[in-house]
């Protein structure tokens, strides 16, 4: 009887470790970090300087744009318009909301490099 009441309570402090370290990655990853979203534009409020975008993997996510974001294939804000299709925007999170460090249009095509001739 007297080791079972040892174990319980060693059992008990080696949970609480174990889901501590678990937790810990989770908690510790920086607030700023960068996610990718990828879809089509829903719409575009340039007075708000905001646009949605559906990702078919994410949903539709409202993002924020600033004087920092960078656009490439794109004549900034005003050069996105609602249906356009394959727009990448890294992002990142501030005050609650996506913020785009950059906007692009991904795809193209074209000639990739190497000219064999």
């Amino acid at each position: 009887m007297r080791s079972s009441h040892k174990i319980i309570p060693l059992a008990v402090a080696v949970a609480v470790v174990v889901a501590g370290v678990a937790a810990a990655p989770a908690a510790a990853a920086p607030a700023t970090a960068l996610r990718e979203f990828e879809g089509t534009v829903v719409s575009v409020n340039r007075d708000a300087r905001t646009f949605r975008l559906r990702d078919s993997e994410r949903g539709t996510v409202r993002i924020h744009v600033n004087r920092l974001t960078r656009y490439e294939r794109i004549a900034g804000l005003g050069g996105l318009e609602r249906g356009m299709r394959n727009i990448e925007a890294t992002v990142r999170r501030s005050d609650g909301r996506w913020v785009a460090r950059e906007v692009e249009r991904s795809g193209g095509g074209g000639q990739h490099g190497g000219d064999d001739d």
